[in-house]
């Protein structure tokens, strides 16, 4: 029997290895940003073409390689991070593995132009495939230039998984915001396509985040400052009233280094307890910095999960620090315990407490015990009080009276309800086979997406000017994808007035919105658009369609009158596809007699 098993050629296990490191091409941004700031780059420059699917460059003015270093530093697990497994559990350093850019130079045409600050002339190397194509000497300023195009040329299957340039690019902006969030200190610029997107000079870290997010988020800060033996928290969190419906501006770092963490989140997220609307999630840049032997970093290639070593203390650390916050900064009530206690008790009460009325005593002086009374007899000598219907409802059913069940169950010549809502979730209307159970949340969504997604495709749809315009902050990312979006916004009923760098102002909405929740809206519809939906005209109108709908219909728990009931359910059963909701969901279940029969001979 002859040997199967044989070692893979180089070409082919780098290929395997940038599966895992290279995903997309914000996964070489990420990787090329890294090293720059490894190198100790203060200015770092990213130009992207196409979303990075034809050019990613990443330029620095860190410390250069020599000519050996420049070649070496393709080669599979070549580092200069680290030496020794030891050196694993006191990592300083962003990458550690020697992995990157053996991954991105197998998948991609790679041009490297390096030169040390004492060095006369730089070294040039190119290379396509894992196979280097030319060396030379070449004359470059200091630092290291880095140049990653045609990115999967060898690939097709993996290129061909790409999304759209627009979904890549907005990878790309999260991984550098991830970056440029952790560094400050460090002047970034970054060119799309020729057009400067960010330019993010050195600063301070609430500056830097007001750079990122647009000048509004600076009311929004609430500063963080905790130093103890074990853990310094340092960082912002925004105010509850600007929380979000979804986490967005949620940003961990632990050692300069981003990371994901469900469970400091909800440290976070408990500190909030009873200061957010439901349903939303509070904005905050938190930085955590732990000594590099009591975290673990390499469980993942991405880097971006940690193991620590005593959870609980850091949850309980965070948890308190953020509460500490929100209460020194007066945005959350505290207990204050120098506070005078007469002061809760008005003056007069006070001065006259010596005056308290003897309280009165009322007897019946008819009343014995041991007289023989009949039934009807039966006296109350006190007034019963009347009931209060705001607590007692919740111990009643549906049927309070008889007169209410004669109402509602027996066909009068003047009207029969035909509707009933259940616990303000469902609502039941009477068929003449049974009974039919709608969800109002989910049969609203359908009615309301039918009808925003004709009025965009099909009519025109009606505007209503407001009298003062709008004017909604957003970060530079959002500002542009709503640029992007503006035809498909104003076939919808959205009328703009002005485009800056961090806001746009509203000058008309669709009749169906009302003037308070336009920010909600629009957040929502960024977040829906962020779900990677392929590049088309018609899915942006379908995913504005579905978002408008999620938004704007009845929640839960919303009482409706007998009219806007059976409006309700006339308006489903009119729509083309009643049975689902936009997101796929039944909108209703039928119950017929003999299935309700069955229920009770079983």
């Amino acid at each position: 029997m002859s040997d199967i098993i044989q070692l893979l050629p180089d070409h082919v296990a780098n290929q395997i290895a940038a599966g895992e490191v290279v995903q997309r091409p914000a996964s070489v941004v990420k990787e090329l940003l890294e090293n720059a700031i490894d190198a100790g780059a203060t200015n770092i420059k990213l130009l992207l073409k196409d979303a990075g699917k034809t050019l990613i460059q990443v330029i620095d003015d860190g410390k250069g390689m020599s000519v050996t270093d420049a070649r070496m530093c393709f080669e599979r697990h070549a580092t200069s991070k680290i030496k020794k497994a030891e050196d694993l559990f006191n990592l300083g350093t962003k990458g550690f593995r020697g992995e990157a850019l053996a991954s991105i130079a197998a998948i991609a045409h790679v041009a490297l132009k390096t030169k040390e600050e004492h060095q006369e002339l730089g070294t040039c190397i190119k290379i396509e495939g894992s196979k280097v194509i030319s060396q030379d000497v070449v004359n470059t300023a200091k630092g290291t230039s880095i140049a990653v195009k045609n990115l999967f040329y060898n690939i097709p299957a993996r290129r061909n998984f790409l999304k759209s340039d627009t979904v890549e690019t907005r990878h790309i902006v999260d991984e550098f915001l991830r970056v440029v969030l952790a560094h400050p200190s460090i002047t970034f610029l970054l060119h799309h396509n020729n057009n400067e997107v960010y330019h993010l000079k050195s600063t301070n870290l609430r500056k830097r985040i007001v750079a990122v997010f647009g000048t509004k988020m600076n009311e929004k800060l609430v500063p963080i400052d905790e130093q103890t033996d074990i853990l310094n928290i340092t960082g912002f969190v925004a105010k509850p009233e600007f929380s979000k419906r979804k986490r967005g501006e949620q940003f961990f770092f632990v050692n300069d280094r981003f990371i994901k963490s469900s469970y400091l989140n909800h440290a976070v997220v408990n500190a909030f307890d009873g200061l957010l609307e439901q349903g939303t999630h509070p904005s905050y840049f938190l930085y955590l910095k732990v000594p590099n032997h009591t975290i673990d970093i390499n469980i993942h290639p991405t880097k971006t999960e940690i193991k620590f070593d005593n959870e609980k203390a850091l949850y309980a650390m965070l948890r308190a620090t953020v509460k500490h916050s929100l209460g020194q900064y007066s945005i959350a009530p505290v207990l204050d315990f120098e506070r005078d206690a007469t002061l809760d008790t008005s003056y007069h009460q006070t001065k006259n407490t010596s005056y308290a009325s003897v309280p009165k005593v009322l007897v019946d002086p008819d009343f014995n015990p041991f007289k023989e009374v009949k039934q009807s007899e039966i006296r109350f000598p006190f007034k019963r009080e009347q009931k209060n219907e705001q607590w007692e409802s919740l111990y009643t059913s549906v049927l309070t009276s008889d007169d209410k069940q004669e109402e509602l169950f027996t066909e009068n010549e003047d009207k029969v309800q035909k509707t009933f809502q259940i616990q303000r979730k469902y609502v039941m209307s009477l068929i003449k086979s049974g009974v039919v159970l709608i969800h109002q949340s989910l049969a609203h969504q359908r009615i309301l997406y039918e009808e925003f997604l004709e009025s965009i495709t099909v009519k025109e749809a009606n505007s209503q000017q407001l009298l003062f315009p709008v004017k909604i902050s957003f970060s530079s990312q959002e500002i542009e994808m709503i640029y992007t979006i503006k035809t498909e916004l104003e076939n919808a009923g959205f009328s703009f007035d002005e485009f800056t760098k961090d806001s746009v102002t509203i000058k008309g909405i669709p009749v169906s919105v009302t003037e308070s929740k336009i920010t909600i809206i629009l957040e929502e519809l960024l977040s829906d658009i962020n779900l990677e939906v392929p590049d088309t005209s018609f899915s942006h109108f379908d995913v504005m369609a579905k978002s408008f709908a999620k938004t704007l219909a009845i929640k839960t728990g919303t009482k409706l009158s007998e009219k806007e009931q059976e409006a309700l359910v006339n308006d489903l059963f009119s729509c083309k596809e009643p049975n689902i909701s936009p997101f796929g969901k039944s909108t209703f279940k039928t119950l017929t007699l003999n299935e309700i029969d069955n229920l009770f001979n079983s």
